[in-house]
């Protein structure tokens, strides 16, 4: 993705418009469902207000319906919403009206403001110190407490419509109580769920708006890029275990997205996906929500490889899965991307050509104008693409798997190509057994999840 030159043009938007103001939320609850609106103004010169309307389902828990609770966990959304709107003018000061943060809750969202939009910053070549990126103030009001809720020993699991939720939502099953939760829901993530049995009464589903000034703003050509949309879902997860009486938020988070997008920095895509962010979370819910649930990610002691391996042996999923970005409002894979090579490479030495290639529409790796992505994605450049993908060591793995299962006279052009580079020399004697047998230590999973996850991957 091209770098645009945009220090001039965040200097002169931040003396424009010196703050942006979070004034609050309104929400109602019916027999429908619960609906709210967040309001932001930026330097009261444009408001802002974005929705989010979630339909009443039966599973829902009637005690966790109160007002402490929404409150609470509401609020906290609208903190995340407010990076979206913020980003468009990157004012100095982000002004709370009518709640009070303590000094730690100001730190943890001004640490999710600075390396959430790392990519933002790099992306537009602003160079900032964080300390004067967003400083975040608070007018006097409310405060919030822990709220204790009625929870059951079940999960949330989160679904995209990708392959880690479909290896998630098979291993953990649908027979225990455990709920799909779907923001904006699409053919791919709806399509999973079905392909598992379940139905529309079944998902827990978020309708959320973008307030279309944000876009005439953009269209203006005020700042634009990246916003950790995982943080958002992050919180309202936790909504959503709030009201259905889940104990554990299961996410699908690999240790992969631990790895930096450009090299020797901290720069990270997927860093509301990290660890890093995970810990920070459990942190948050704890001591400024609930004691009571657990956020953590069921996939995060495996790798990208372990994850193709394990959804290879789900082909119901094959035709229904997408996780590609620029094909999301048609639900197709685009082809041309780095999600979509990297979900075709990572997927190679699993799934055969032919049955790739009926998926992705083409194959992929006979498509040589594809070569420069595939330079990136293996760690032959100093950035690898902004998108969520492996690390450059699983990459290379997959790749040497696979030239180990086409015959020389088959080959396809990119894998002829890579085999000539120098990347291919590096990793052509790569353990990629030790790959496909790691077990990341550095996770949350409550012991019966690290169990079950384990005897899945030694099976």
């Amino acid at each position: 993705m091209p770098k645009n030159n945009n220090r001039e043009k965040f200097t002169r938007l931040r003396a424009e418009y010196p703050f942006l103001a979070y004034d609050g939320f309104d929400y109602q609850y019916s027999d429908k469902g619960l609906r709210v609106q967040f309001h932001f103004s930026l330097s009261d010169k444009y408001v802002f207000h974005p929705t989010m309307m979630i339909p009443a389902k039966d599973f829902f828990i009637p005690g966790n319906i109160n007002d402490a609770f929404l409150e609470n966990i509401l609020f906290q959304i609208g903190m995340v919403e407010s990076i979206s709107y913020w980003k468009a003018a990157c004012p100095q000061k982000l002004i709370v009206r009518g709640r009070s943060l303590t000094p730690e809750q100001i730190d943890w969202w001004q640490k999710l403001y600075n390396k959430g939009l790392g990519e933002f910053l790099y992306l537009n070549s602003i160079t900032v110190k964080p300390e004067d990126f967003v400083r975040i103030e608070c007018e006097p009001g409310r405060t919030f407490q822990p709220f204790s809720l009625q929870l059951g020993n079940m999960a949330i699991v989160p679904v995209g419509g990708g392959k880690d939720s479909v290896v998630t939502l098979e291993i953990l099953g649908n027979d225990n109580g455990n709920i799909p939760l779907i923001v904006n829901p699409r053919d791919a993530s709806k399509g999973t769920v079905m392909k598992m049995g379940l139905y529309y009464d079944s998902i827990f589903e978020v309708h959320r708006t973008i307030d279309p000034v944000l876009l005439e703003l953009n269209a203006k050509g005020f700042l634009n890029g990246h916003t950790p949309f995982s943080a958002l879902l992050a919180f309202v997860s936790v909504l959503a275990a709030g009201l259905s009486g889940k104990k554990y938020i299961a996410l699908s988070n690999e240790s992969s997205a631990n790895e930096s997008t450009v090299k020797g920095s901290e720069i990270n895509h997927q860093y509301s996906k990290s660890v890093e962010f995970e810990e920070d979370m459990r942190h948050y819910v704890s001591h400024f929500i609930t004691p009571d649930i657990e956020y953590f990610s069921f996939l995060r002691p495996l790798n990208e490889l372990q994850i193709a391996s394990l959804f290879s042996g789900f082909p119901k999923y094959f035709d229904v899965f997408k996780s590609c970005n620029v094909g999301s409002k048609t639900d197709s894979w685009c082809g041309n991307c780095a999600k979509c090579l990297f979900t075709y490479v990572i997927l190679s030495p699993f799934i055969s050509q032919e049955k790739l290639a009926s998926v992705f529409g083409k194959n992929l790796l006979t498509d040589a104008e594809l070569w420069p992505m595939l330079r990136q994605l293996s760690g032959m450049t100093v950035t690898k693409p902004f998108d969520c993908i492996g690390t450059i060591d699983e990459v290379n793995a997959a790749l040497i798997m696979t030239l180990e299962l086409i015959p020389e006279n088959s080959l396809p052009e990119i894998l002829r190509l890579y085999r000539d580079s120098e990347m291919y020399s590096r990793y052509r004697n790569f353990d990629t057994r030790a790959l496909l047998h790691a077990f990341n230590e550095n996770h949350f999973l409550p012991a019966e999840f690290e169990a079950l996850l384990r005897s899945k991957i030694h099976a």
